[in-house]
């Protein structure tokens, strides 16, 4: 294992290092290569990791030691999470087992849906390890299908190629999971991320207790998660979204949760179907706006930022006087703070404004690391607007 030194820095439970804390040369080391980081001077440990001299965020951690990194190691660091998820927090046949920095395996996705495992790796460390990861897999869940779900263009810059397999068993029909009391058909091989977002479980639930009544919209609603909760509970939805596979599952979902006359689902760019309505004058009762991520990075953030404020004000032009919102953003680069300015932004811009009755995270099984803030990338407001400024 390689030794490389970096320069002091008050770093306690970080997982990242970049590149220009770095003192060695490490020019020569290929993606992946594991090494052990000691902090110049002091010759202290700083941690074991695996390095990648072309990013940015040059070495990423796996432990905060001098530590051998083999079968043993993942098969602990698995365990420990499914033993969270399961045993602390009460999650049963669906959650995220693995989120990447906060369980201290950096680079590694992994979701279960019952009996299907979805495991995406976005780092060249983490692919080194891949067959011990799957095997160890296979192991302690004894899934009857599992998807490796490279897709995400991260992997682009580590050097390493896009590829969506089934690695175990057959996927004849797509999977079936339940969330509440509401069943969802999705497709974990060519859906978004690994099929499901499975971080927006607990906002979903809490929007789906408070609407009973009315008429809304469902802005990318992808298979109809919120739509159909909210369906489920009484009121009438209008999802829309710009995949024809998302609405033709989303279809499927409202009618085997047989909510089919309380669920509308429309293929349209929502940014265009928001100003159709707009010219009808056409006025809803609550609306969701769950978009994905407009920010990949630091440099779109400016773009992202002005789109965000955007299509929260055309959404916000639809929204009854006493309707409700629920806006939400997935982007680590944005915080809180900054997503509550663009929120207030869009209210003022409508010389409306409204009151924070909740705000929500991803859900639990998507742990916040406090010492990386970046773990922390869901925001979502619900917000009720009581009256308008004139």
């Amino acid at each position: 294992m390689e030794k490389i030194y970096v320069k002091p820095s008050k770093r306690y439970g970080r997982l990242w290092i970049y590149k220009n804390e770095i003192v060695s040369d490490v020019s020569e080391l290929s993606p992946g290569t594991l090494v052990r980081v000691y902090e110049l001077k002091t010759n202290k440990i700083i941690g074991t990791g695996y390095i990648n001299p072309e990013s940015t965020i040059s070495v990423r951690l796996l432990s905060f030691k001098e530590e051998t990194i083999d079968n043993e190691f993942f098969k602990l660091r698995i365990l420990q999470s499914k033993r969270y998820r399961e045993e602390f927090l009460g999650f049963g046949e669906t959650y995220r087992v693995i989120f990447s920095e906060s369980d201290f395996l950096p680079g590694l996705i992994i979701d279960k849906y019952n009996k299907c495992l979805v495991i995406q790796i976005l780092t060249a460390g983490m692919e080194k390890f891949k067959e011990i990861i799957i095997k160890i897999l296979d192991e302690v869940f004894c899934p009857e299908i599992i998807i490796l779900k490279n897709d995400s263009p991260s992997r682009l810059k580590e050097g390493l190629p896009i590829e969506k397999q089934i690695i175990k068993g057959e996927l004849k029909k797509l999977p079936m999971i339940t969330e509440d009391n509401v069943n969802f058909l999705f497709d974990p091989l060519h859906g978004q991320k690994t099929g499901f977002f499975l971080d927006q479980r607990e906002n979903r639930i809490f929007l789906k207790k408070l609407i009973t009544s009315g008429t809304g919209l469902d802005l990318f609603c992808y298979v109809g998660a919120w739509s159909i909760h909210i369906a489920q509970n009484g009121a009438m939805v209008i999802g829309v979204d710009n995949s024809q596979n998302a609405i033709d599952l989303a279809k499927e979902n409202a009618k085997i949760n047989n909510v089919t006359e309380k669920c509308k689902f429309v293929k349209a760019d929502v940014f265009d179907y928001l100003k159709w309505e707009i010219k009808k004058n056409k006025k809803y009762d609550f609306i969701v706006v769950d978009p994905p991520a407009f920010v990949k990075s630091r440099a779109e953030k400016t773009d992202a930022i002005e789109g965000y404020i955007n299509l929260n004000t055309l959404a916000l032009k639809l929204l009854k006087k006493d309707g409700v919102i629920a806006t939400s953003s997935c982007s680590h680069h944005i915080s809180e703070y900054e997503f509550y300015e663009i929120i207030k932004e869009a209210f003022l811009k409508n010389k409306k404004s409204g009151k924070i009755i909740y705000k929500g995270t991803q859900s639990k099984d998507h742990p916040i690391l406090l010492s990386m803030p970046e773990t922390a990338y869901l925001k979502c407001f619900i917000i009720k607007v009581p009256y308008c400024i004139t």
